[in-house]
Protein backbone atom coordinates (compact mmCIF):
# COMPACT_ATOMS: atom_id res chain seq x y z
CA UNK A 1 0.00 0.00 0.00
CA UNK A 2 1.30 3.43 -0.96
CA UNK A 3 0.67 5.96 1.80
CA UNK A 4 1.03 9.73 1.44
CA UNK A 5 1.50 12.03 4.42
CA UNK A 6 0.24 15.57 3.85
CA UNK A 7 1.76 18.03 6.33
CA UNK A 8 -0.09 21.30 5.67
CA UNK A 9 -0.64 24.79 7.03
CA UNK A 10 -4.33 25.27 7.87
CA UNK A 11 -6.25 28.41 8.83
CA UNK A 12 -8.80 28.28 11.65
CA UNK A 13 -12.32 28.75 10.29
CA UNK A 14 -11.20 29.25 6.69
CA UNK A 15 -13.15 26.36 5.22
CA UNK A 16 -12.66 27.40 1.61
CA UNK A 17 -8.87 27.61 1.92
CA UNK A 18 -8.52 24.43 3.99
CA UNK A 19 -10.80 22.43 1.72
CA UNK A 20 -9.07 23.63 -1.44
CA UNK A 21 -5.67 22.81 0.02
CA UNK A 22 -6.76 19.32 1.06
CA UNK A 23 -8.35 18.56 -2.32
CA UNK A 24 -5.30 19.89 -4.20
CA UNK A 25 -3.08 17.51 -2.24
CA UNK A 26 -5.50 14.65 -2.79
CA UNK A 27 -5.17 15.19 -6.53
CA UNK A 28 -1.40 15.45 -6.28
CA UNK A 29 -1.25 12.21 -4.30
CA UNK A 30 -3.58 10.50 -6.75
CA UNK A 31 -1.30 11.48 -9.63
CA UNK A 32 1.55 9.88 -7.70
CA UNK A 33 -0.35 6.64 -7.26
CA UNK A 34 -1.14 6.92 -3.55
CA UNK A 35 -3.70 4.53 -2.09
CA UNK A 36 -4.18 6.48 1.16
CA UNK A 37 -3.54 10.15 1.99
CA UNK A 38 -3.30 11.14 5.66
CA UNK A 39 -4.09 14.68 6.83
CA UNK A 40 -3.84 16.14 10.35
CA UNK A 41 -6.12 16.38 13.39
CA UNK A 42 -9.04 18.82 12.90
CA UNK A 43 -7.57 19.83 9.55
CA UNK A 44 -10.96 20.73 8.13
CA UNK A 45 -11.55 23.59 10.58
CA UNK A 46 -8.01 24.28 11.82
CA UNK A 47 -6.65 23.95 15.36
CA UNK A 48 -7.43 25.31 17.89
CA UNK A 49 -10.90 26.45 16.89
CA UNK A 50 -11.72 27.27 20.53
CA UNK A 51 -15.22 28.73 21.01
CA UNK A 52 -15.97 28.65 17.29
CA UNK A 53 -16.85 25.07 18.18
CA UNK A 54 -19.88 26.35 20.10
CA UNK A 55 -21.53 27.64 16.89
CA UNK A 56 -23.84 25.14 15.18
CA UNK A 57 -23.13 26.78 11.84
CA UNK A 58 -19.41 26.20 12.31
CA UNK A 59 -19.96 22.47 12.84
CA UNK A 60 -22.31 22.32 9.84
CA UNK A 61 -19.72 23.95 7.64
CA UNK A 62 -17.16 21.40 8.78
CA UNK A 63 -19.44 18.65 7.52
CA UNK A 64 -20.06 20.46 4.23
CA UNK A 65 -16.33 20.79 3.71
CA UNK A 66 -15.80 17.11 4.56
CA UNK A 67 -18.39 16.08 1.98
CA UNK A 68 -16.65 18.20 -0.66
CA UNK A 69 -13.37 16.48 0.21
CA UNK A 70 -15.07 13.07 0.04
CA UNK A 71 -16.41 13.83 -3.43
CA UNK A 72 -12.86 14.53 -4.59
CA UNK A 73 -11.47 11.36 -3.01
CA UNK A 74 -12.08 8.83 -5.80
CA UNK A 75 -10.18 5.61 -6.49
CA UNK A 76 -8.29 6.09 -3.25
CA UNK A 77 -8.80 6.79 0.46
CA UNK A 78 -7.97 9.60 2.85
CA UNK A 79 -8.08 10.45 6.54
CA UNK A 80 -9.21 13.90 7.66
CA UNK A 81 -9.86 15.38 11.10
CA UNK A 82 -12.97 17.37 12.03
CA UNK A 83 -15.37 18.00 14.94
CA UNK A 84 -18.53 15.92 14.82
CA UNK A 85 -21.76 16.01 16.83
CA UNK A 86 -21.84 13.50 19.66
CA UNK A 87 -25.18 11.69 19.33
CA UNK A 88 -24.99 9.91 22.65
CA UNK A 89 -27.66 10.96 25.17
CA UNK A 90 -25.06 12.10 27.72
CA UNK A 91 -21.82 14.01 27.54
CA UNK A 92 -20.48 16.94 25.54
CA UNK A 93 -22.11 17.87 22.26
CA UNK A 94 -19.02 17.19 20.12
CA UNK A 95 -16.32 14.64 19.46
CA UNK A 96 -12.83 15.30 18.15
CA UNK A 97 -13.07 12.96 15.21
CA UNK A 98 -11.53 11.56 12.06
CA UNK A 99 -13.25 10.44 8.88
CA UNK A 100 -11.86 7.53 6.90
CA UNK A 101 -13.04 8.26 3.37
CA UNK A 102 -12.86 5.65 0.62
CA UNK A 103 -13.98 6.16 -2.97
CA UNK A 104 -16.12 9.17 -2.18
CA UNK A 105 -17.77 7.82 0.97
CA UNK A 106 -17.13 7.97 4.68
CA UNK A 107 -16.57 4.34 5.62
CA UNK A 108 -15.35 4.74 9.21
CA UNK A 109 -15.33 7.29 12.03
CA UNK A 110 -12.78 7.42 14.83
CA UNK A 111 -13.28 9.61 17.90
CA UNK A 112 -10.49 10.83 20.16
CA UNK A 113 -10.38 9.27 23.61
CA UNK A 114 -7.63 11.01 25.57
CA UNK A 115 -8.47 14.71 25.61
CA UNK A 116 -5.59 16.93 26.78
CA UNK A 117 -6.50 19.49 29.38
CA UNK A 118 -3.13 21.04 30.27
CA UNK A 119 -1.01 24.00 29.19
CA UNK A 120 -2.59 25.43 26.00
CA UNK A 121 -5.01 22.52 25.60
CA UNK A 122 -8.64 22.72 26.72
CA UNK A 123 -10.31 19.89 24.83
CA UNK A 124 -12.54 18.75 27.71
CA UNK A 125 -14.30 22.10 27.33
CA UNK A 126 -15.69 20.99 23.97
CA UNK A 127 -15.35 17.27 23.37
CA UNK A 128 -16.62 13.99 24.80
CA UNK A 129 -13.93 11.28 25.12
CA UNK A 130 -14.50 8.12 23.13
CA UNK A 131 -14.78 4.71 24.76
CA UNK A 132 -15.11 2.66 21.54
CA UNK A 133 -12.06 1.60 19.55
CA UNK A 134 -12.10 -0.29 16.26
CA UNK A 135 -9.56 -0.87 13.54
CA UNK A 136 -10.25 0.03 9.90
CA UNK A 137 -9.82 -2.50 7.10
CA UNK A 138 -8.49 -1.16 3.79
CA UNK A 139 -6.85 -2.96 0.86
CA UNK A 140 -6.06 -6.03 2.93
CA UNK A 141 -4.50 -3.99 5.76
CA UNK A 142 -5.93 -3.39 9.21
CA UNK A 143 -5.29 0.17 10.39
CA UNK A 144 -5.21 1.32 14.03
CA UNK A 145 -6.12 5.00 13.68
CA UNK A 146 -5.65 7.26 16.69
CA UNK A 147 -5.77 11.01 17.25
CA UNK A 148 -2.80 12.85 18.82
CA UNK A 149 -2.94 12.33 22.61
CA UNK A 150 -4.32 8.80 22.12
CA UNK A 151 -0.80 7.70 21.25
CA UNK A 152 1.06 10.00 23.63
CA UNK A 153 -0.07 8.44 26.87
CA UNK A 154 0.32 5.00 28.35
CA UNK A 155 -1.78 3.00 30.75
CA UNK A 156 0.59 4.14 33.51
CA UNK A 157 -0.88 7.65 33.24
CA UNK A 158 -3.40 7.92 36.11
CA UNK A 159 -5.49 10.51 34.25
CA UNK A 160 -6.75 7.91 31.82
CA UNK A 161 -8.51 4.61 32.36
CA UNK A 162 -8.18 3.18 28.86
CA UNK A 163 -5.34 3.49 26.39
CA UNK A 164 -6.89 3.11 22.90
CA UNK A 165 -3.93 1.22 21.47
CA UNK A 166 -4.16 -1.41 24.21
CA UNK A 167 -7.65 -2.17 22.90
CA UNK A 168 -6.81 -1.82 19.20
CA UNK A 169 -3.79 -4.13 19.41
CA UNK A 170 -6.10 -6.98 20.36
CA UNK A 171 -7.70 -6.60 16.91
CA UNK A 172 -4.34 -7.44 15.28
CA UNK A 173 -3.69 -4.28 13.23
CA UNK A 174 -0.95 -4.12 10.60
CA UNK A 175 -0.10 -0.45 11.00
CA UNK A 176 -0.66 2.52 13.32
CA UNK A 177 -1.64 5.95 11.98
CA UNK A 178 -1.80 8.97 14.27
CA UNK A 179 -3.10 12.38 13.20
CA UNK A 180 -2.06 15.25 15.45
CA UNK A 181 -2.00 18.93 16.30
CA UNK A 182 1.21 19.04 18.32
CA UNK A 183 2.42 22.61 19.02
CA UNK A 184 6.01 23.71 18.75
CA UNK A 185 8.30 24.22 21.71
CA UNK A 186 12.06 24.27 21.29
CA UNK A 187 12.46 21.00 23.23
CA UNK A 188 9.50 19.18 21.71
CA UNK A 189 10.92 17.58 18.56
CA UNK A 190 13.25 15.17 20.33
CA UNK A 191 10.60 14.31 22.94
CA UNK A 192 8.13 13.58 20.15
CA UNK A 193 10.54 11.23 18.38
CA UNK A 194 11.25 9.28 21.57
CA UNK A 195 7.59 8.87 22.60
CA UNK A 196 6.33 7.83 19.17
CA UNK A 197 9.30 5.58 18.50
CA UNK A 198 8.68 3.84 21.81
CA UNK A 199 5.05 3.28 20.78
CA UNK A 200 6.07 1.70 17.48
CA UNK A 201 8.46 -0.61 19.32
CA UNK A 202 6.01 -1.37 22.12
CA UNK A 203 3.23 -2.47 19.78
CA UNK A 204 5.62 -3.89 17.16
CA UNK A 205 3.88 -1.97 14.38
CA UNK A 206 4.99 0.60 11.80
CA UNK A 207 3.74 4.08 12.64
CA UNK A 208 2.76 7.01 10.44
CA UNK A 209 2.34 10.32 12.27
CA UNK A 210 1.07 13.57 10.66
CA UNK A 211 1.27 16.96 12.35
CA UNK A 212 0.11 20.49 11.51
CA UNK A 213 2.55 23.15 10.38
CA UNK A 214 1.92 26.90 10.64
CA UNK A 215 0.91 29.41 13.29
CA UNK A 216 -2.50 30.21 14.76
CA UNK A 217 -1.96 33.51 16.61
CA UNK A 218 0.32 32.54 19.52
CA UNK A 219 0.48 28.79 18.87
CA UNK A 220 3.04 27.62 16.34
CA UNK A 221 3.00 24.15 14.77
CA UNK A 222 6.36 22.93 13.51
CA UNK A 223 5.37 19.97 11.36
CA UNK A 224 8.07 17.35 11.78
CA UNK A 225 5.73 14.49 10.85
CA UNK A 226 7.31 11.08 11.41
CA UNK A 227 7.45 7.52 10.08
CA UNK A 228 8.78 4.55 12.09
CA UNK A 229 9.21 0.89 11.32
CA UNK A 230 7.86 -1.74 13.69
CA UNK A 231 11.14 -1.86 15.61
CA UNK A 232 10.78 1.82 16.47
CA UNK A 233 13.48 2.91 14.01
CA UNK A 234 12.91 6.36 12.52
CA UNK A 235 12.40 5.94 8.78
CA UNK A 236 11.62 9.54 7.87
CA UNK A 237 11.19 12.95 9.46
CA UNK A 238 9.33 15.56 7.43
CA UNK A 239 10.62 19.14 7.21
CA UNK A 240 10.12 21.52 10.10
CA UNK A 241 8.17 24.76 9.61
CA UNK A 242 7.32 23.91 5.99
CA UNK A 243 4.50 22.18 4.16
CA UNK A 244 5.32 18.82 2.59
CA UNK A 245 3.73 15.75 1.04
CA UNK A 246 5.75 12.54 1.15
CA UNK A 247 5.15 8.95 0.01
CA UNK A 248 5.87 5.55 1.55
CA UNK A 249 5.44 1.93 0.62
CA UNK A 250 3.97 -0.27 3.36
CA UNK A 251 4.41 -4.02 2.97
CA UNK A 252 2.22 -6.69 4.53
CA UNK A 253 5.11 -7.89 6.67
CA UNK A 254 5.30 -4.41 8.25
CA UNK A 255 8.20 -3.17 6.18
CA UNK A 256 8.22 0.56 5.41
CA UNK A 257 10.27 2.37 2.79
CA UNK A 258 10.33 6.02 1.78
CA UNK A 259 9.67 6.64 -1.91
CA UNK A 260 11.80 9.80 -1.96
CA UNK A 261 15.13 10.80 -0.41
CA UNK A 262 14.84 10.73 3.35
CA UNK A 263 14.67 14.11 5.08
CA UNK A 264 15.88 12.81 8.46
CA UNK A 265 18.08 15.43 10.09
CA UNK A 266 21.69 14.34 10.35
CA UNK A 267 22.31 16.93 13.08
CA UNK A 268 19.54 18.20 15.34
CA UNK A 269 19.02 21.93 15.08
CA UNK A 270 19.86 23.94 18.19
CA UNK A 271 17.14 25.46 20.35
CA UNK A 272 18.00 28.92 19.02
CA UNK A 273 17.81 27.79 15.39
CA UNK A 274 14.36 26.34 16.03
CA UNK A 275 13.22 29.46 17.90
CA UNK A 276 14.40 31.58 14.97
CA UNK A 277 12.42 29.54 12.45
CA UNK A 278 9.37 29.41 14.69
CA UNK A 279 9.26 33.16 15.24
CA UNK A 280 9.61 33.91 11.54
CA UNK A 281 6.74 31.53 10.77
CA UNK A 282 4.70 32.99 13.64
CA UNK A 283 5.06 36.55 12.35
CA UNK A 284 4.36 35.57 8.75
CA UNK A 285 1.23 33.58 9.53
CA UNK A 286 -0.13 36.12 12.01
CA UNK A 287 -0.04 38.75 9.28
CA UNK A 288 -1.18 36.64 6.34
CA UNK A 289 -4.00 34.87 8.20
CA UNK A 290 -5.24 38.11 9.77
CA UNK A 291 -5.27 39.92 6.44
CA UNK A 292 -2.39 42.26 7.35
CA UNK A 293 0.75 42.88 5.35
CA UNK A 294 2.79 45.68 6.93
CA UNK A 295 4.46 45.92 10.33
CA UNK A 296 5.75 48.83 12.36
CA UNK A 297 7.91 48.87 15.47
CA UNK A 298 9.79 51.30 17.66
CA UNK A 299 13.53 50.88 17.12
CA UNK A 300 15.68 51.97 20.05
CA UNK A 301 19.15 50.79 19.11
CA UNK A 302 18.88 48.06 21.74
CA UNK A 303 19.04 44.34 21.13
CA UNK A 304 15.35 43.49 21.62
CA UNK A 305 13.93 45.82 18.98
CA UNK A 306 16.85 45.01 16.67
CA UNK A 307 16.11 41.27 16.81
CA UNK A 308 12.37 41.84 16.28
CA UNK A 309 13.08 44.11 13.31
CA UNK A 310 15.38 41.53 11.72
CA UNK A 311 12.83 38.76 12.22
CA UNK A 312 10.05 40.92 10.77
CA UNK A 313 12.09 41.73 7.67
CA UNK A 314 12.80 38.03 7.16
CA UNK A 315 9.13 37.15 7.60
CA UNK A 316 7.44 39.98 5.71
CA UNK A 317 10.09 41.52 3.45
CA UNK A 318 11.99 44.76 4.02
CA UNK A 319 9.45 46.74 2.01
CA UNK A 320 6.73 45.83 4.50
CA UNK A 321 8.53 46.83 7.70
CA UNK A 322 8.64 50.36 9.10
CA UNK A 323 11.11 51.03 11.92
CA UNK A 324 10.50 54.25 13.83
CA UNK A 325 13.32 55.80 15.84
CA UNK A 326 11.86 57.77 18.74
CA UNK A 327 14.77 59.40 20.59
CA UNK A 328 14.16 61.16 23.90
CA UNK A 329 16.34 63.67 25.71
CA UNK A 330 17.99 60.68 27.40
CA UNK A 331 18.74 58.72 24.22
CA UNK A 332 22.42 58.46 23.48
CA UNK A 333 23.92 59.27 20.10
CA UNK A 334 25.31 55.74 19.77
CA UNK A 335 21.82 54.26 20.25
CA UNK A 336 20.54 56.35 17.36
CA UNK A 337 23.50 55.29 15.24
CA UNK A 338 22.99 51.61 16.12
CA UNK A 339 19.37 51.85 15.01
CA UNK A 340 20.31 53.62 11.78
CA UNK A 341 23.00 51.02 11.05
CA UNK A 342 20.44 48.25 11.53
CA UNK A 343 17.92 49.68 9.06
CA UNK A 344 20.74 50.22 6.58
CA UNK A 345 21.75 46.56 6.94
CA UNK A 346 18.16 45.35 6.58
CA UNK A 347 16.99 47.77 3.92
CA UNK A 348 13.67 48.42 5.64
CA UNK A 349 11.90 51.77 5.80
CA UNK A 350 12.43 54.05 8.77
CA UNK A 351 11.41 57.36 10.24
CA UNK A 352 12.87 59.48 13.05
CA UNK A 353 10.39 61.23 15.37
CA UNK A 354 11.96 62.83 18.45
CA UNK A 355 9.76 62.73 21.55
CA UNK A 356 11.58 65.33 23.68
CA UNK A 357 9.03 68.09 23.11
CA UNK A 358 6.06 65.71 23.38
CA UNK A 359 7.19 64.33 26.73
CA UNK A 360 7.93 67.86 27.91
CA UNK A 361 4.40 68.93 26.96
CA UNK A 362 2.97 66.20 29.19
CA UNK A 363 5.26 67.22 32.05
CA UNK A 364 4.25 70.86 31.60
CA UNK A 365 0.56 69.96 31.65
CA UNK A 366 1.12 67.98 34.86
CA UNK A 367 3.33 70.59 36.48
CA UNK A 368 0.63 71.85 38.90
CA UNK A 369 0.11 68.28 40.13
CA UNK A 370 3.80 67.22 40.08
CA UNK A 371 5.33 70.46 41.35
CA UNK A 372 8.17 69.96 43.85
CA UNK A 373 8.04 66.18 43.42
CA UNK A 374 11.17 64.35 42.29
CA UNK A 375 11.56 62.83 38.81
CA UNK A 376 10.56 59.16 39.01
CA UNK A 377 8.76 56.38 37.17
CA UNK A 378 5.90 58.73 36.25
CA UNK A 379 8.13 60.81 33.95
CA UNK A 380 9.89 57.69 32.68
CA UNK A 381 6.58 56.14 31.64
CA UNK A 382 5.41 59.36 29.98
CA UNK A 383 8.25 58.84 27.50
CA UNK A 384 7.29 55.23 26.81
CA UNK A 385 3.62 56.11 26.40
CA UNK A 386 4.46 59.04 24.12
CA UNK A 387 6.23 56.59 21.83
CA UNK A 388 3.22 54.25 21.87
CA UNK A 389 0.84 57.08 20.94
CA UNK A 390 3.00 57.99 17.93
CA UNK A 391 3.38 54.39 16.79
CA UNK A 392 -0.35 53.72 17.09
CA UNK A 393 -1.09 56.93 15.19
CA UNK A 394 1.05 55.67 12.31
CA UNK A 395 -0.75 52.32 12.50
CA UNK A 396 -4.09 54.07 12.13
CA UNK A 397 -2.93 56.40 9.37
CA UNK A 398 -1.02 53.94 7.21
CA UNK A 399 -2.45 50.51 8.06
CA UNK A 400 0.48 49.06 10.00
CA UNK A 401 0.30 46.50 12.80
CA UNK A 402 2.55 47.26 15.75
CA UNK A 403 5.06 44.60 16.78
CA UNK A 404 5.72 44.39 20.50
CA UNK A 405 9.42 44.02 21.34
CA UNK A 406 9.36 43.07 25.05
CA UNK A 407 11.26 39.91 25.99
CA UNK A 408 10.17 37.18 28.42
CA UNK A 409 12.45 38.34 31.22
CA UNK A 410 10.85 41.80 31.16
CA UNK A 411 7.35 40.39 30.82
CA UNK A 412 7.98 38.10 33.80
CA UNK A 413 9.08 40.75 36.29
CA UNK A 414 6.89 43.58 34.96
CA UNK A 415 9.80 45.61 33.59
CA UNK A 416 7.67 47.40 31.03
CA UNK A 417 5.11 50.20 30.71
CA UNK A 418 1.44 49.42 30.25
CA UNK A 419 0.10 51.29 27.19
CA UNK A 420 3.71 52.13 26.37
CA UNK A 421 6.36 49.64 25.31
CA UNK A 422 3.92 46.82 26.14
CA UNK A 423 1.59 47.83 23.27
CA UNK A 424 1.30 45.87 20.05
CA UNK A 425 -0.74 43.50 17.94
CA UNK A 426 1.58 40.55 18.50
CA UNK A 427 4.45 40.00 20.94
CA UNK A 428 7.31 38.55 18.94
CA UNK A 429 9.89 37.70 21.63
CA UNK A 430 7.67 37.65 24.71
CA UNK A 431 8.52 33.95 25.16
CA UNK A 432 12.27 34.47 24.67
CA UNK A 433 14.39 35.22 27.73
CA UNK A 434 16.88 38.08 27.49
CA UNK A 435 19.84 35.71 27.49
CA UNK A 436 18.20 33.84 24.58
CA UNK A 437 17.69 37.15 22.76
CA UNK A 438 21.47 37.62 22.80
CA UNK A 439 21.91 34.12 21.37
CA UNK A 440 19.26 34.83 18.75
CA UNK A 441 21.06 38.02 17.71
CA UNK A 442 24.34 36.13 17.30
CA UNK A 443 22.53 33.46 15.27
CA UNK A 444 21.01 36.10 12.98
CA UNK A 445 24.55 37.42 12.48
CA UNK A 446 26.03 33.99 11.76
CA UNK A 447 26.80 34.74 8.10
CA UNK A 448 27.24 38.51 8.20
CA UNK A 449 26.65 41.43 10.53
CA UNK A 450 22.98 42.36 10.40
CA UNK A 451 22.43 43.45 13.99
CA UNK A 452 25.14 45.97 14.90
CA UNK A 453 27.68 44.46 17.29
CA UNK A 454 27.29 47.43 19.61
CA UNK A 455 23.59 46.55 20.09
CA UNK A 456 24.72 43.13 21.31
CA UNK A 457 27.61 44.06 23.58
CA UNK A 458 26.39 47.26 25.27
CA UNK A 459 24.64 47.02 28.67
CA UNK A 460 20.84 46.79 28.22
CA UNK A 461 19.03 50.04 28.99
CA UNK A 462 15.55 51.52 28.58
CA UNK A 463 17.17 54.99 28.40
CA UNK A 464 14.34 56.64 30.33
CA UNK A 465 16.68 58.52 32.69
CA UNK A 466 20.36 59.53 32.62
CA UNK A 467 22.82 56.60 32.47
CA UNK A 468 20.04 54.07 33.17
CA UNK A 469 20.84 50.37 32.94
CA UNK A 470 18.50 47.38 33.38
CA UNK A 471 20.82 46.06 36.08
CA UNK A 472 19.97 49.11 38.21
CA UNK A 473 16.50 47.62 38.75
CA UNK A 474 16.96 43.91 38.08
CA UNK A 475 19.41 41.12 38.85
CA UNK A 476 21.86 40.40 36.04
CA UNK A 477 20.00 38.57 33.28
CA UNK A 478 22.24 35.50 33.35
CA UNK A 479 21.08 34.94 36.96
CA UNK A 480 17.52 36.23 36.63
CA UNK A 481 16.72 34.07 33.60
CA UNK A 482 17.85 30.89 35.32
CA UNK A 483 15.61 31.65 38.30
CA UNK A 484 12.67 32.52 36.06
CA UNK A 485 13.14 29.34 34.06
CA UNK A 486 13.00 27.22 37.20
CA UNK A 487 9.89 29.05 38.44
CA UNK A 488 7.95 29.37 35.17
CA UNK A 489 8.93 26.39 33.03
CA UNK A 490 9.88 23.95 35.77
CA UNK A 491 7.28 25.22 38.30
CA UNK A 492 9.67 24.99 41.24
CA UNK A 493 9.02 26.82 44.51
CA UNK A 494 11.33 29.49 45.87
CA UNK A 495 12.66 27.05 48.48
CA UNK A 496 13.46 24.49 45.80
CA UNK A 497 15.25 27.10 43.69
CA UNK A 498 17.21 28.40 46.69
CA UNK A 499 18.35 24.84 47.44
CA UNK A 500 19.79 24.74 43.91
CA UNK A 501 22.32 27.35 45.04
CA UNK A 502 20.70 30.66 44.09
CA UNK A 503 20.77 33.63 46.48
CA UNK A 504 17.65 33.54 48.65
CA UNK A 505 16.86 37.27 48.48
CA UNK A 506 17.30 37.32 44.71
CA UNK A 507 15.02 34.32 44.24
CA UNK A 508 12.25 35.69 46.45
CA UNK A 509 12.44 39.09 44.81
CA UNK A 510 12.26 37.62 41.29
CA UNK A 511 9.25 35.49 42.18
CA UNK A 512 7.52 38.35 43.99
CA UNK A 513 8.00 40.61 40.95
CA UNK A 514 6.70 37.87 38.64
CA UNK A 515 3.55 37.30 40.68
CA UNK A 516 2.80 41.00 41.13
CA UNK A 517 3.13 41.67 37.38
CA UNK A 518 0.25 39.37 36.45
CA UNK A 519 -2.11 42.31 35.88
CA UNK A 520 0.26 43.66 33.25
CA UNK A 521 0.47 40.37 31.40
CA UNK A 522 -3.31 40.17 31.18
CA UNK A 523 -3.15 43.35 29.09
CA UNK A 524 -0.32 42.47 26.73
CA UNK A 525 -0.53 41.31 23.11
CA UNK A 526 -0.67 37.59 22.32
CA UNK A 527 2.81 36.08 22.60
CA UNK A 528 4.35 33.74 20.04
CA UNK A 529 4.88 30.52 21.99
CA UNK A 530 8.27 28.86 21.54
CA UNK A 531 8.94 27.40 25.01
CA UNK A 532 7.30 24.60 27.02
CA UNK A 533 5.56 27.21 29.22
CA UNK A 534 4.72 30.59 27.74
CA UNK A 535 2.74 33.48 29.15
CA UNK A 536 -0.76 33.43 27.71
CA UNK A 537 -3.36 30.70 27.37
CA UNK A 538 -0.99 28.03 28.69
CA UNK A 539 -0.21 29.76 32.00
CA UNK A 540 -3.27 30.85 33.93
CA UNK A 541 -2.55 32.69 37.15
CA UNK A 542 -4.84 34.80 39.36
CA UNK A 543 -4.19 38.54 39.30
CA UNK A 544 -5.07 39.17 42.93
CA UNK A 545 -3.65 35.95 44.38
CA UNK A 546 -1.18 36.33 47.24
CA UNK A 547 1.38 33.58 46.96
CA UNK A 548 5.14 33.48 47.31
CA UNK A 549 6.10 29.89 46.73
Amino acid sequence: MKIALAQLNYHVGNFESNTTKIIDHLKKAQQNGADLVVFAELCVCGYPARDFLEFDDFISRCEEAAQAIAAACTDMACIIGLPLPNHKPKGKELSNSAYFIENGKVTAIVNKALLPNYDIFDEYRYFEPSTEFNCIDFKGYRIALTICEDLWNTTENPLYVTNPMDVLIEQKPDVMINIAASPFAYNHDEERIVILGDNAKRYNLPLFYVNHVGAQTEIIFDGGSLVFDKAGKLIDELPYFDEAITYYNLKKDGGVSALQPSTIKKIRETDIEQIHQGLVLGIRDYFSKSGFSRAILGLSGGIDSAVVCALAVEALGAENVMAVLLPSKFSTSHSLKDAEDLVANLGCKHEIIPIKDIAQAFETALHPQFENLPFNIAEENIQSRSRAVLLMAMCNKFGYILLNTSNKSEAAVGYGTLYGDMCGGISVIGDVYKTQVFELAKHINKDKEIIPINSIIKPPSAELRPDQKDSDSLPEYDVLDKILFEYIEQRRSSNEIIKMGFDADTVRRAIRLTNSAEHKRYQTPPILRVSPKAFGMGRRMPIVGKYLS
